[in-house]
């Protein structure tokens, strides 16, 4: 079963309802410059919210490893998702499990992260650092994900999500615009919509 997360989080009411349809994980970007850009207190009070299989991840972008795991535990997240130019040296700084965004347009430095780090396809934007709406080269990201489990994200809705886990087959996905009506505010029916069509492919496949 293809697990899925819904990032960009910025309501209680949406990280339940992704919950309930079945999310793998919620995600809370700590970014300043993310119209998604969530604060510490109301983060912690959706993650305590949630169901205790859910996870919760905090998306930082070239955050100080002191600060991201400050947080990690002040949240109380799952794992910690890097979104910016960090290196694999950061992780003998970091505590919490970790997710690194990665762009198909540079399969060697994917392939330098190590295997107990989930590697998250993305698309490339060094001005918004996720939440996009624009999709990868799927067949680029079936390669990476070929090697290794990934979760892939980029451009993801409920019209192209069936499309994308046919071509990718990725352990997981991430979406956050395909299912809103504006950053950060998710809009019920496109995420009721998503999961169906999550659940259609896997019948199919």
């Amino acid at each position: 079963m293809t697990r899925v997360k819904i990032c960009g989080i910025t309501r209680a009411e949406d990280a339940q309802l992704a919950a309930a349809l079945g999310a793998w994980a919620v995600g809370f970007v700590f970014w300043p410059d993310s119209p998604r850009a969530i604060d510490i207190d109301t983060a912690r009070t959706i993650a305590r919210d949630l169901p205790p299989l859910v996870a919760s991840v905090g998306v930082f972008v070239n955050e100080a490893p002191g600060v991201v795991n400050e947080v990690a535990r002040v949240v109380g997240l799952s794992a910690v998702q890097l979104h910016g130019d960090e290196t694999p040296d950061v992780l003998t700084h970091l505590e919490p499990r970790v997710i690194k965004a990665v762009t198909v347009d540079d399969e060697e430095a994917a392939a330098r992260w190590p295997g107990r780090v989930t590697l998250l396809v993305d698309a490339h934007d060094p001005e918004r650092r996720g939440g996009t709406g624009r999709t990868v080269d799927w067949t680029r990201a079936a390669r990476i994900a070929r090697a290794r489990p990934i979760v892939l994200a980029g451009g993801l809705r409920p019209e192209n999500i069936e499309e994308a886990l046919r071509v990718v087959a990725p352990a997981a996905i991430d979406v956050s615009s395909g299912v809103e009506s504006a950053p950060g505010i998710k809009d019920a029916s496109r995420l009721r919509a998503l999961f169906e069509a999550v659940g259609r492919a896997e019948v199919l496949s």
